[in-house]
């Protein structure tokens, strides 16, 4: 076998890999710097590239890093807005039950509305964008968002709210799901969770910052200002995104993997220096070979890869970047193919999983917007509107702290672990850090619902509380997504599509469920039962550690059938 693998290299065939390959399971770092790869260019060159970048200068991953944080900056304020629009109103909920003439329950009611359209909204939008562009959805959404601020600013009943809830809700979809998919369309796996984890607290924030800003505005004008200044914002970021904001959509054509063209390397680079030992290869030959030369020696130029640009190919003008409809880039299936596709991964437990730890994120932020009100606005605490508001500021504080943990610890933790495994990461390697937030999220529930309960200090409820769930929402949130990310990459799409309606129709259940189960069990039963909730559903990370890689291996078959873009066309050309 050693003498027939030693002919293929000699005379340029390739070779037969009979190393199972598991979907998810890649070459992350060039312990040996001898592959013939595009590589990091910074201070860590020993990390392969994933993807590669193509050969287009059109190709959003060849952007300049200014480029790419300025429009990732932008997206960012868009999905923090976003999220402003759907989360703001906690801090007036008793305002509006007197005005309207309406209940907690009801309200409620309205605040599942936005979650139920949250989730419809991201089925049908990502299809949307990836057939017509990310640009156009993202315009769309943001005028949409302008028009339910609209609508609420004149509304005079809970049933507006419901209107609004719904276009509000639809509009601010694509920040859960294709916010995901562009910052993987411009950045490289190795920074795939510094990057969503902001995106992630781009969530945060607005849920938290957006109840204090109403909170002041009620106060000093009215809850109908909080409308208002909600239209101003998305104004100038729809203009913004009007002449500013580029696609990233690119559609790559990749002729080989590149997780076989590396194993093809490591096997030929094997071959020759195991010849070289047994006397069947001259060191000498290698050495006056330049072919030969080239698979064992260590390549220091391919850091760099200007090379490998093809300049035949003309960058876009201006008008060309800012078009409203993708038509170069855009995916050629049927709109009706890449809508129905996500639904085959309800099989994939990896996808199944991050959809069930996200969506339980939801219940608890779902948790803090919907009672808050209710619990700080009465004795003992009698907290004004703007106080109630400010409570959200120890919730901030934590998301910020779990944005650093989940994102650039994450990552860091995930290369080191790969280094200790000869250059290989596996997807499980990031589920080792879900142990902190599982810890303090059970911790966080405890202090918030039996803090109020004992009629405790605020600082226990609304201080320590709010800020361990804060933390463990961020930091859990962008584990749980990129860990099925990396473990399915060529059904990154579809993939969060599901988890993010699985997350949101959680979350629409809970905030049916809360204030029935506060009403039938009381505060201090309901906290120790979300108490053991939580343990359950953020402690799952055990099982897919220990069996995560078995159930990417059992589902090996599936993965490569439903990541053909073929597969499910019903209108085929």
């Amino acid at each position: 076998m050693e003498k027939q693998n030693l002919d293929k290299v000699l005379s340029g065939e390739r070779l037969s890999i009979d190393e199972e390959m598991v979907p998810g399971t890649i070459h992350l770092i060039d312990l040996e710097g001898v592959l013939n790869v595009k590589k990091d260019s910074g201070s860590q060159s020993n990390i392969i590239l994933q993807p590669q970048p193509s050969s287009n200068p059109n190709d959003p991953l060849r952007w300049p890093k200014s480029k790419k944080i300025a429009q990732f900056s932008l997206l960012w304020f868009w999905a923090f807005m976003q999220a402003v629009t759907v989360n703001w109103s906690g801090p007036i909920y008793t305002l509006w039950t007197e005005e309207f003439n309406c209940t907690f329950m009801q309200l409620n009611i309205s605040a599942a509305i936005c979650f139920i359209f949250l989730g419809i909204g991201s089925v049908f939008l990502q299809p949307t964008a990836m057939k017509f562009g990310r640009r156009f959805v993202y315009l769309a959404s943001t005028f949409f968002a302008m028009i339910s601020n609209i609508i609420g600013a004149q509304g005079n009943t809970v049933e507006v709210l419901y209107v609004v809830n719904f276009l509000s809700g639809f509009a601010a979809a694509p920040g859960d799901t294709l916010v995901e998919i562009s910052t993987t369309d411009v950045f490289y796996q190795h920074e795939r969770a510094s990057y969503l984890s902001w995106f992630v607290m781009a969530l945060y924030a607005g849920s938290d910052l957006g109840p204090v800003a109403c909170g002041y505005i009620v106060e000093t004008m009215s809850w109908r200002w909080c409308y208002y200044f909600q239209v101003i914002i998305l104004g100038a970021i729809f203009i913004a995104q009007l002449f500013y904001m580029e696609d990233t959509t690119f559609e790559r054509r990749e002729t080989e993997e590149l997780e076989d063209t590396i194993m093809q390397q490591i096997k030929s680079r094997e071959t020759i220096l195991s010849a070289v030992q047994s006397g069947q290869l001259s060191q000498e030959r290698v050495n006056s070979d330049d072919k030969l030369n080239t698979i064992v020696s260590v390549n220091n130029s391919i850091n760099t890869d200007d090379d490998s640009i093809d300049h035949s190919i003309p960058m876009r003008t201006y008008w060309q970047r800012m078009r409203l409809v993708e038509s170069e880039f855009n995916d050629s299936r049927s709109w009706l193919t890449i809508f129905y596709r996500p639904f085959f991964l309800f099989t994939i437990p990896a996808v199944m999983w991050g959809g069930l730890v996200y969506g339980s994120q939801m219940m608890w932020l779902s948790l803090l917007g919907t009672t808050q009100s209710e619990i700080f606005s009465v004795a003992p605490y009698n907290f004004t509107t703007p106080q109630v508001g400010l409570t959200n500021i120890s919730a901030l504080v934590g998301s910020l702290i779990g944005m650093v943990y989940g994102g650039p610890f994450v990552d860091w933790v995930t290369i080191k672990l790969s280094e200790r495994n000869n250059g290989i990461m596996e997807p499980e390697f990031r589920l080792w850090t879900m142990i902190v937030p599982t810890i303090l999220n059970a911790a966080g529930l405890l202090a918030y619902g039996l803090g109020v309960a004992y009629e405790a200090h605020w600082f226990i409820s609304a201080g320590l509380g709010q800020a361990l769930l804060g933390f463990s929402m961020a930091s859990s949130g962008t584990i749980c997504l990129t860990y099925s990310v990396d473990s399915y990459p060529k059904l990154a799409s579809e993939g969060l599509v599901l988890m993010l309606l699985l997350r949101n129709l959680i979350g629409c259940g809970f905030t049916f469920a809360i204030q029935p189960w506060l009403d039938k069990s009381g505060l201090k039963l309901t906290t120790w039962l979300m108490f053991m909730l939580s343990i359950v559903i953020n402690g799952s990370f055990v099982i897919m550690i220990k069996w995560g890689k078995d159930f990417r291996r059992a589902t090996k078959d599936r993965y490569y059938k439903y990541s053909d873009p073929m597969f499910g066309e019903l209108f085929k050309k």
